[in-house]
């Protein structure tokens, strides 16, 4: 109740002037202190300008974290927190829910750093419209307004370097970010992208046989979004019947360990089931992989052995693209960890990687070593 209650004073005030066309990406709507900040940060709700997949305008909310102390040159490096799956309801947002900022992997290292660190919602968690799940230029865009965004708050010392760090769904966004950063907002920096076993594969991933209980809630997700989104016959994807079990999945959220009991729930007669993409789902699947050196921005993938989501195989053979197209990689192997520790478990990896990415330290690459043909 306390989610949807927040999350509904967000909304009122976000929609009170839908973006026009004297508003630009990155520009603030509305700015709200939050409280619960780290020690010695502040914290700020924002709703910026970002564009939707059809390229209309639209706000999307987001969780800035500013260190207390003055930034050492002026300006402060920005690291984007992208965030895994949380559902696909308006309800979902990770800024609406408890403990925003325990969900930021690697925060305290990140403020230790002097960095400021914003974590966007995604488009339609948080505020108005419907959420494209795992649609990538949807995400990256909604990335890297939400840098743009801080650059505008006061007190946030935004400069124009930034890094982009995500698990899961957020490992996704984070390689389309890398990909579109370039052509889309040209005067910013990204210095690298770090994703945490990422979704590279999309059609791999769904038609793998239903091995984890996750599984069936992620293709819920991606089926009653992209239906609605791209006007997708569930029914070219889904075993019969199945409408009811996409749509009950559709309205739970993935935060807390009571949603997640209701979320498996829901979602369990999907379990195990044979998923057969027809040709339309499969394009459109396609179309939001990953693309693999859209740009030579450094890359950081780390992926753990047990995951039963994300299966290693795919993140390799992701990492291995990348090489191919002289991307440098820096691939963190997990032993004995699973989908669900990812992030957890190589955040420190990651804020050291980052870091050395806005030293201007050269990336380490280990294409040659570990994904020589």
């Amino acid at each position: 109740m306390i989610r949807r209650c927040c999350l509904l004073i967000l909304i009122a005030a976000a929609s009170c002037g839908s973006p026009s066309a004297r508003t630009h990406p990155g520009d603030i709507v509305q700015a709200e202190a939050v409280p619960g900040a780290p020690p010695n940060a502040s914290a700020t709700r924002i709703v910026y300008v970002s564009t939707a997949p059809d390229g209309a305008q639209i706000q999307v909310s987001a969780l800035v974290v500013v260190p207390g102390s003055a930034p050492a040159a002026g300006e402060r490096p920005v690291l984007a927190w992208l965030h895994p799956t949380t559902g696909v309801d308006h309800a979902c947002a990770p800024t609406a829910g408890p403990g925003p900022f325990a969900q930021i992997q690697g925060l305290a290292a990140f403020l230790a750093a002097g960095y400021t660190v914003v974590a966007t919602d995604y488009p339609g968690l948080g505020a108005s419209g419907m959420h494209p799940y795992l649609v990538g230029a949807s995400e990256a865009r909604a990335a890297i307004d939400s840098v743009r965004a801080v650059r505008h708050l006061p007190g946030a010392d935004a400069g124009a370097r930034f890094a982009v760090w995500g698990h899961s769904q957020g490992g996704h966004a984070a390689l389309f970010t890398a990909a579109l950063a370039p052509s889309y907002a040209p005067e910013l920096q990204l210095v690298g992208a770090a994703a945490a076993a990422p979704v590279t594969d999309a059609a791999a991933l769904i038609e793998q046989p239903g091995r984890d209980p996750l599984w069936a809630a992620l293709l819920s997700y991606t089926v009653w979004s992209w239906s609605h989104l791209y006007g997708l016959d569930p029914n070219a994807i889904i075993p019969p019947g199945a409408e009811a079990t996409i749509a009950r999945t559709a309205r739970d959220c993935l935060e807390s360990a009571a949603e997640l009991r209701q979320l498996l729930a829901d979602s369990a007669p999907l379990t195990g089931q044979t998923v057969t993409p027809d040709q339309s789902w499969r394009a459109m699947l396609a179309s939001n992989d990953p693309p693999a050196g859209g740009s030579q921005v450094p890359v950081f993938l780390a992926q753990g052995d047990q995951d039963p989501v994300i299966i290693p195989s795919l993140t390799r053979a992701f990492a291995r693209r990348l090489c191919g197209a002289g991307v440098p990689v820096r691939y963190l192997a997990m032993p004995g960890v699973d989908h669900y520790t990812a992030a957890v478990r190589s955040a420190s990896a990651a804020a050291a990687w980052i870091a050395d990415r806005f030293a201007g330290a050269a990336p380490p690459d280990d294409c040659a070593a570990a994904f020589a043909e």
